[in-house]
């Protein structure tokens, strides 16, 4: 299977840590290497990368990883990467006519939470969503993330502003290439690019699957306060990880 990472944005909050946030270090490997890594844990050799900001950097990081840890990283460029994050998501389209997996450079996760999505069933025009359903999870900034509703195995609502919420969304996803379509289609009708619109309409469809997850490492970082409780998880937890 293959994935695409979104690594398009600036990461203002982070330019004291470095001045590209993929490529921001924790104890010494780069957000978008950790990524690329843990996935790698999972089975994927080939990666699709879109890149924006300081787009030089990266995709010169991604061709010294490529060589180096010997796996396919395709760079994608998205010019409009100040937009939202569906922009960069639609810049995959024509690279990923098959089921793919879709991460996010800033959130480092547990593999085995990759593992066990891609054993999940991916029914024809939907796409599943790895969810949190710990609420009170001591790595999640309440006022970023990404909030979902789930019935039965479907999100039936995602946003940041949902005050009707039983799950965090990851930012691990497992797609066909509807996702597309249903981007293509907010930007349309709604003009919103931003990736959680597309997901709304699928859900709106009862496209969108749920795979829920407890307890297990993951965390956006956007800020130092995530990134110290990063370094602290990775210290405790995943010492190999390092």
């Amino acid at each position: 299977m293959k994935c695409l990472i979104i690594a398009a944005g600036r990461g203002s909050r982070l330019q004291l840590r470095g001045n590209s946030k993929p490529l921001i270090p924790i104890f010494g490997v780069p957000l978008i290497e950790r990524v690329i890594r843990s996935a790698m844990e999972a089975g994927i050799i080939d990666f699709y990368v879109v890149t924006g900001y300081q787009k030089e950097y990266v995709t010169s990081f991604l061709h010294d990883l490529s060589n180096r840890i010997n796996v396919s990283i395709t760079p994608i460029y998205n010019e409009n990467w100040r937009k939202d994050n569906g922009v960069s998501v639609l810049k995959g389209k024509e690279f990923l006519q098959e089921p793919f997996l879709l991460l996010m450079s800033d959130h480092i996760f547990d593999p085995c939470m990759l593992r066990e999505l891609m054993e999940v069933p991916l029914p024809q025009g939907e796409i599943v969503l790895a969810v949190d359903r710990t609420i009170d999870n001591s790595l999640v900034n309440l006022d970023d993330v990404t909030r979902v509703k789930i019935k039965n195995g479907k999100i039936l609502k995602i946003g940041k502003g949902l005050t009707d919420y039983n799950g965090f969304d990851t930012g691990i996803f497992m797609c066909t290439p509807a996702i597309f379509e249903a981007l293509e289609h907010s930007a349309k009708k709604y003009n919103n690019t931003s990736l959680s619109s597309g997901v709304c309409i699928l859900a709106s469809q009862e496209r969108v699957n749920a795979t829920a997850f407890r307890g297990q490492f993951w965390i956006d970082v956007d800020d130092p306060e995530a990134m110290r409780k990063a370094e602290n998880i990775l210290l405790n937890y995943l010492p190999e990880n390092l």
